[in-house]
């Protein structure tokens, strides 16, 4: 067994070094890891940490103990988790260096708690990185998320992300920090408060950009969008300035996949969409201190921006309630009928040197014949790229796609180059060839994974374009002009 213990030994190093592991605490925390390998006696010879990566130091005990004969690390993803969970600080220890750290800046705080999750492995960094990311010219961030699986119905994502039991309630509540029935012994979460409730933050495993995490409510409640929402997330920057925060719409489709437990989405990354200018000025007569617009996007958005929190919260609500009992059946917004709500806000902001940004993403989930998956959803000639709701990350610019992609891009480009024809398991792509084939006669391997590319950029922007509820942005003005009482700002 001394192949095992002496790769205990390297990922005891390790945590002393990368998990704040006591040298008080290194001969209890190895008694736990030798029972929880199932070895009875030490036989280690004090290896010490050889700079690789957590990654590669859990493959090699996995692999030592696979050659041991111990069925311990059969199930590789569980046990990793158990080990790492055993060498990590308690959730009280974390929370206190987090506000040691955030008694400094909150920068500080946020990256220590980033960086902690990822050297215990819990944020997988190494297999994020892999993940193919690209700026279009366009503007938009395109991903490709390998690590993710894809949900093609919005049925099976929200099952997906349940829990059956009632414990814990879902796969965000508290409950799960430490968890083992879930994998999440790893999970370390910090204490906020937020519109005088208790909210907490964790980062997400498999973040879809830097710094990815989530604000959740303690108390097991649905999601929703109203006037404390956005007071909330105002709060949340002024916590966390250097971060946007930003609400799912509370309805499937449109929405995220855990609609029963209340939470914001953020991170330490500028989206596109933060960086989108106002091409029509409005302003409220009863708000004559705040600025507002509508937003030059692919979606339909309006901005606020202001210094006063509460006037915005006052705004923002005004926007929501117009919009969310706004009919306009010829441009097929329905708000409600007998199948429910269909029209929400996802609400987003960032905070700046003069205040508070505040974006309000219109958005609709009402689905027809010609439209089963949704009016306002990606259409079904793009479903073959993106099938998936499309929720907030995507609605401010940053579009997530799925793994599967990586490959059938090759047997495109194959395509391309030999001039042979599409696959039958590749029919889908049919209108995709034919734009790239109208591009030019003849491709390279490089032409192709070029003109690939760019057809993807394009493809990604009418999605975008397939979700606005107006789709000009002179429509979006009308809306808020005739409806909410804003007027035009020269």
């Amino acid at each position: 067994m001394k192949e095992v213990c002496d790769a205990l030994d390297r990922l005891i190093s390790y945590a002393r070094e990368k998990l704040s592991l006591s040298d008080r605490n290194v001969v209890y925390v190895r008694n736990t890891l030798l029972e929880l390998v199932g070895v009875k006696s030490y036989e280690g010879t004090g290896q010490g940490y050889d700079g690789r990566s957590v990654s590669d130091l859990l493959r090699e005990l996995v692999n030592a103990c696979r050659r041991a004969g111990l069925h311990a690390a059969d199930s590789e993803e569980g046990f990793a988790d158990s080990v790492m969970g055993a060498l990590m600080l308690p959730p009280d220890a974390v929370e206190k260096i987090f506000a040691d750290h955030l008694a400094v800046s909150s920068s500080s705080a946020m990256k220590w708690l980033y960086d902690y999750c990822v050297n215990s492995d819990y944020v997988k960094k190494s297999k994020l990185d892999a993940n193919p990311r690209f700026t279009a010219k366009n503007g938009l961030i395109i991903t490709i998320n390998r690590a993710k699986p894809e949900f093609r119905d919005p049925k099976k994502a929200v099952s997906g992300n349940s829990v059956q039991g009632g414990y814990p309630k879902c796969t965000i509540c508290r409950e799960n920090e430490g968890y083992f029935g879930r994998a999440k012994r790893t999970l370390r979460t910090v204490s906020l408060q937020l519109g005088g409730e208790p909210w907490f933050w964790q980062f997400s495993p498999y973040g879809y950009f830097h710094e990815h995490g989530i604000a959740v409510n303690e108390k097991h409640v649905p999601m929703h969008v109203d006037r404390e929402t956005f007071v909330r997330l105002m709060q949340f920057v002024d916590l966390f300035p250097d971060y946007f925060i930003g609400c799912n719409a509370p309805l499937p489709r449109i929405g995220g996949s855990v609609l029963a437990h209340d939470h914001f989405q953020g991170g330490g990354e500028t989206l596109p969409l933060h960086r989108a200018p106002i091409s029509i000025k409005l302003r409220h007569p009863s708000f004559p201190e705040l600025e507002a617009g509508v937003v030059d996007w692919r979606g339909t958005v309006v901005r606020i921006a202001g210094e006063d929190a509460q006037r915005i919260a006052d705004l923002s609500e005004l926007v929501r309630k117009e919009w969310c009992v706004y009919e306009d059946a010829a441009r097929g917004i329905i708000p409600y009928d007998r199948d429910g709500i269909h029209s929400a806000l996802s609400p987003t902001v960032i905070k700046t040197r003069s205040g508070y940004e505040m974006n309000l993403i219109l958005r609709n989930n009402i689905t027809s014949e010609v439209y089963p998956d949704g009016v306002f959803h990606a259409h079904p000639e793009f479903h073959v790229i993106k099938k998936e709701s499309i929720g907030l990350i995507e609605a401010q610019g940053l579009f997530i796609l799925p793994g599967r992609l990586v490959e059938e891009f090759s047997v495109l480009g194959e395509v391309l180059v030999s001039g042979a024809p599409l696959p039958e398991q590749y029919s889908g792509y049919e209108l995709i060839l034919r734009e790239l084939k109208s591009m030019r006669t003849s491709f390279s391997e490089e032409t192709a994974r070029e003109s690939i590319r760019l057809e993807l950029e394009s493809v990604c922007e009418r999605i975008l374009e397939n979700t606005a509820v107006f789709k000009t942005q002179a429509e979006t003005a009308q809306f808020m002009t005739e409806k909410v009482g804003f007027v035009y700002d020269k």
